[in-house]
């Protein structure tokens, strides 16, 4: 499967936790940015992008809990990171407790200029 299909594939099946957070993301209903969701970064796919920003927003499942995950997880944030990208990570956990905090995190984070 190539990554645009592949890609489109991970948008059909989406967490949960995912689909709250693009509520509040999709049609730049936070502070008039634009995200994009499943999108191809260099050798990566980010799940929430915004490019005005270079931000690139996560969310963790248990699945990153293991060893491997992290250290893929660390590889790719460090080469985001080194190519100017700006990541916030977030578990399913705080996405379903509170999606409005995760927002005003990554709102917080453009108002702040840490992004």
């Amino acid at each position: 499967m190539d990554s645009r299909n592949f890609r489109k594939e991970l948008r059909r099946t989406a967490t949960a936790s995912e689909v709250i957070l693009w509520q509040g993301l999709r049609d730049r209903k936070l502070k008039n940015r634009k995200f994009r969701r499943q999108h191809g970064i260099g050798p990566y796919i980010v799940d929430f992008y915004c490019q005005e920003e270079k931000l690139v927003v996560e969310v963790d499942g248990s699945s990153h809990d293991n060893i491997g995950t992290l250290q893929a997880d660390e590889t790719r944030d460090r080469w985001l990171s080194e190519h100017g990208y700006t990541i916030l990570r977030f578990s399913n956990e705080e996405v379903y407790k509170n999606v409005e905090r995760v927002l005003w995190a990554i709102e917080d984070a453009f108002s702040s200029g840490n992004v």
